[in-house]
């Protein structure tokens, strides 16, 4: 992906433990910590919020990567031990805002996934809305392993991806999932060889940062809302968002250039 440096906002360009780059719509966003297989720091966890809390309003898609041979190994243990139950759960609190408002902001984030997306890193990719996965990829919950317990959403977004029951096994027996593996179970979206994750993911990008803008919005906010909702209270704000998505100009517009054999068909790629 070309950079436009001029494009990133002079605050995001100082960040030092991620890279920002914007090309038109769509904002790259990378982690930068590859000696540490981009392990999660408090400093990490921060400056990500700082990125999203700033990206331009003109972003309409993000794509989420990690530098060096690893998506993200998890989290940085050596901050941990440092913790009282106060400041571990304020440590828990911190990653739930970012994940939240990564899962519910303004624009669906494409996770490119190689190598270890582990522990930390795993909860990371879980509130990714598309999840790209090379051949390296493997998945972990080692937590098990550590004596500790999911702190950063994971217990809340994973079982939602592969179910209570895979979880539990990958934590109580340390258990891997290869890139395969992954597909299979949910984990992932769209399977790539080796280095051509972030072209898929540009793709992709691409293609969603040329929706309406309204229909991206109900299907980040209130599609996973509908999900856990009752059956009838979910009939009925799927009717209230799509009264009001239809009503958008934009939708009316694609709607008439349809009618009028102006738009693409649907077709298998």
């Amino acid at each position: 992906m070309t950079k436009s440096r001029s494009a990133v906002p002079d605050l995001l360009q100082h960040l030092d433990l991620i890279e920002v780059g914007i090309e038109g719509a769509i904002a790259s966003i990378r982690l930068n910590r590859p000696a540490k297989r981009n392990a999660l720091s408090d400093p990490l966890i921060a400056q990500l919020h700082t990125c999203i809390v700033n990206l331009p309003t003109t972003v309409r898609a993000i794509v989420l990567s990690g530098a060096g041979d690893h998506f993200c190994a998890g989290l940085d243990l050596s901050e941990l031990s440092e913790h009282s139950v106060a400041g571990g759960i304020e440590h828990s609190r911190s990653w739930h805002v970012l994940f939240d408002l990564m899962q519910f902001g303004r624009a669906p984030v494409i996770a490119v996934l190689h190598g270890a997306v582990v522990g930390g890193g795993l909860e990371l990719a879980s509130t990714a809305h598309i999840r790209v996965a090379e051949d390296s990829t493997i998945y972990g919950l080692p937590e098990g392993q550590r004596g500790i317990f999911v702190g950063g959403s994971g217990s809340v977004r994973v079982p939602r991806l592969i179910g209570y029951a895979r979880m539990a096994d990958l934590m109580l027996t340390g258990r891997v999932l290869d890139a395969d593996e992954g597909q299979q179970v949910g984990l992932s979206h769209y399977r790539v060889a080796d280095g051509q994750g972030m072209a898929k993911a540009m793709e992709l990008a691409k293609r969603i940062a040329s929706n309406a803008p309204m229909s991206n919005f109900a299907v980040m906010h209130a599609l996973p809302r509908i999900a856990d909702m009752s059956h009838s209270e979910g009939l009925f704000v799927e009717s209230l968002m799509a009264a009001i998505a239809q009503a958008e100009p934009a939708a009316k517009d694609r709607m008439r250039a349809f009618l009028e054999g102006k738009a693409g068909k649907v077709r298998k790629e």
